[in-house]
């Protein structure tokens, strides 16, 4: 019998592929992948039983931590948003380092995170919840417009809309109403961040911090590509191109926001907006954000996955912050809006060949049916480094340039488009 100890992580679609994380946990001890019911999870054991033990989760917590605690885990951790409840549950019952139940409800749960956030004199926006969707005059009413809105509980912008007049709070707020939340909430209205207009990239960032038994160090300011409507993201960059200054007020301002959270344990990914009046909260996540994975191995030889593994195993991490001397950068391609079928891919050759570009990815096969819509689905991920921000911008609009892609359309037609128009 293996005298290794196991550590087990709660599997579903997230921000690590399992072939990244299982080589970056490797050695550290025998893989437990907890499978909760989902058509995801049934797909993917197969795979996750080449590289490791599968157990599959009944939804029943006092059933599953049962079985989990018969594993006798040293360490219980996800990847994944959806599971950052359950896994909270294990690792508090079990005893292990993580998040406690009361931190996750408010990583998880946008209405408490800013409740949070406003009583502690973090950060302030202007916020409410609604739990019908004959509430939604209170919008304009007690938020102001143009606000946003969206579920509750989601990421990768999923679901988040702006709304600039009353007759489209109405249609949008009774859209995102789909499914009733256990808290009766499903539906968050903000006041919408301006964001600042003197800025090279994007107008927001994201910060990714190490949090454990040394306190908090964040080890990275990520910068951004701006977005694509409404809230698409993408691609991303270390170090970012900010003023002087305004780095530091970013790197305090969610320290701020992870203390107030009770966040001990763990990686983090905290989305900040640049105002003219400052950085401000978009919201702060309890795991690692999607892609820094790669951004961390590429630029500095760093692998977040096994870091996450560490802290979920009790163990004290140092890094230093991850400052790369060239520009590291993720670019990421995005799907129509439109329904439509690829029909074939074009100059995926010509940006491997770039100068500068470590990588390229496809994540759509030919023939394969988009659904759609503005919720982020991705077409490829490329990956390099420039010598500076001015060379990033350049590879950016060389892969533009270079890559198109022929879908045919529900109108009947088969059109060529490039990325760059799949931006507007």
């Amino acid at each position: 019998m293996s005298t290794a100890r196991t550590i087990a992580v709660v599997y579903d679609k997230g921000a690590v592929a399992p072939a990244q994380f299982s080589a970056g946990l490797s050695g550290l001890g025998e893989l437990l992948f907890l499978l909760p019911d989902s058509a995801h999870n049934e797909e993917m054991r197969p795979l996750l039983e080449q590289v490791g033990r599968t157990l599959r989760l009944t939804g029943d917590p006092e059933t599953d931590i049962a079985a989990v605690r018969a594993e006798n885990p040293a360490a219980v951790l996800t990847f994944a948003e959806s599971q950052l409840t359950t896994t909270s549950a294990l690792t508090s019952a079990l005893g292990l380092p993580g998040h406690s139940p009361e931190t996750t409800l408010m990583l998880i749960d946008k209405a408490r995170q800013r409740a949070r956030l406003a009583e502690t004199g973090v950060d302030r926006v202007r916020s409410i919840a609604l739990t019908s969707a004959d509430e939604w005059p209170r919008v304009a009413a007690e938020v102001g417009l143009p606000a946003i809105v969206k579920p509750l509980r989601g990421e990768g912008s999923r679901g988040v809309f702006v709304v600039a007049d009353p007759e489209e709070v109405e249609r949008l707020v009774a859209e995102v109403f789909v499914t009733a939340d256990a808290t009766g909430t499903t539906v968050v209205a903000e006041e919408l961040l301006q964001g600042r207009t003197d800025l090279d990239f994007g107008d927001y960032v994201s910060v990714e911090s190490l949090c454990g038994p040394q306190g908090i160090t964040h080890l990275a300011v990520t910068g951004k590509l701006p977005l694509a409507p409404p809230f698409r993201e993408t691609g991303y960059f270390w170090p970012p191109a900010l003023p002087d200054g305004l780095e530091d007020e970013i790197r305090t301002l969610t320290g701020d926001a992870l203390r107030a959270l009770g966040v001990t344990n763990g990686l983090t990914h905290t989305e900040v907006k640049l105002t003219p009046d400052g950085p401000r909260i978009i919201e702060v996540n309890g795991r690692i954000g999607g892609h820094i994975h790669l951004l961390g191995q590429e630029s500095s030889g760093v692998d977040l996955a096994r870091v996450a593994a560490l802290l979920a195993l009790g163990e004290q991490v140092r890094l230093p912050p991850l400052r790369p001397r060239r520009v590291h950068f993720v670019f990421i391609g995005l799907a129509p809006v439109e329904p439509a079928r690829l029909v074939a891919v074009h100059g995926e050759d010509d940006v491997r060949a770039l100068d500068g570009i470590a990588g390229y990815r496809g994540f759509t096969r030919i023939g394969e049916e988009l659904p759609g819509g503005v919720n982020t689905q991705i077409l490829y991920l490329v990956w390099g480094s420039g010598a500076d921000h001015a060379e990033m911008a350049a590879l950016y609009d060389k892969t533009l340039s270079a890559l198109s892609y022929d879908f045919a359309f529900a109108d009947g037609t088969t059109r060529r488009v490039t990325p760059a128009e799949l931006l507007r």
